[in-house]
C-alpha cells in the first residue's frame, strides 16, 4: 500500500510546485516590472493610455500599497515594489520548504528567495527584448510599442555602441539576449556555490 502512495505524493508535489511557479513568476515579474516603469518614469495610470497599468495595478496592489506605507522611496527606486517581489519568492520557496518536510535551512531558503527574484528580472527582461524585437520588425506602431522601446533602450544603449548594424540590420536586442543568458549560466553557478557555502 504504501509504494502506491509514494508515487501520488510526489506528483501531488510536482503539481503544487508547478502551480506555485506560475503564480509567484507572475506576481514578481509583475512587481518588478512596475519597479522598472516607474524607475524610467513611465506613466501607468488609466488615463495615460498605458496597456500595461492597469494590468500591472491590479496584481500587485494588494501587497505594494501596504508596503509602502513603511517602505519610503529611495530616489526613483520603488522599494515596496521590489521588497513585494522579494516577499514572494519567500513565500513560494517557504511553502516548497514545509512540503519538503523541513530538509533545508531556513537560510537556503532566503538564498533561493533573492536569487529568484534576480532570475525572475533577467526572464522579464528576455520577454521584453523579445516582444520589443518582434514588434521592431513588423513596424507596429502603438503605444505599447512606445513603452517598450523605453524599457529596453537602457540595456540596450551601450551594447549599440559597440555592435554597428549588419547590413542594415540592428543586432542588439540579439546581443543582449546572448548576455541574459550568460548570466542566467552565471546566476545558476553562483546559487549553487552559495547554497553549498550556508549548508556547511
Amino acid at each position: 500500500m504504501m509504494r502506491t502512495h509514494f508515487p501520488n505524493l510526489a506528483m501531488l508535489y510536482q503539481i503544487i510546485s508547478l502551480l506555485l511557479e506560475v503564480v509567484a513568476g507572475l506576481l514578481t515579474s509583475t512587481c518588478l516590472l512596475r519597479l522598472y516603469m516607474q524607475h524610467q518614469r513611465i506613466p501607468l495610470s488609466a488615463r495615460s493610455g498605458n496597456p500595461l497599468g492597469r494590468f500591472v495595478f491590479a496584481l500587485t496592489d494588494w501587497l505594494v500599497l501596504p508596503l509602502r506605507r513603511v517602505l519610503p522611496a529611495m530616489g526613483r527606486w520603488d522599494t515596496a515594489s521590489l521588497v513585494g517581489a522579494f516577499l514572494i519568492q519567500l513565500a513560494q520557496f517557504a511553502i516548497l520548504w514545509l512540503l519538503n518536510g523541513l530538509g533545508a535551512s531556513l537560510v537556503s531558503v532566503v538564498v533561493l528567495a533573492l536569487f529568484g527574484v534576480v532570475r525572475m528580472g533577467l526572464s522579464g527582461l528576455t520577454g521584453l527584448v523579445l516582444v520589443y524585437a518582434v514588434l521592431s520588425w513588423v513596424q507596429t506602431q502603438s503605444y505599447l510599442s512606445d513603452v517598450l522601446e523605453r524599457l529596453v533602450q537602457p540595456p540596450l544603449t551601450p551594447i549599440r555602441r559597440v555592435l554597428p548594424l549588419v547590413g542594415g540590420v540592428d543586432l542588439s536586442p540579439l546581443a543582449l539576449l546572448v548576455l541574459i543568458q550568460i548570466a542566467m549560466i552565471v546566476l545558476g553557478s553562483l546559487q549553487a556555490m552559495v547554497l553549498v557555502a550556508t549548508a556547511g
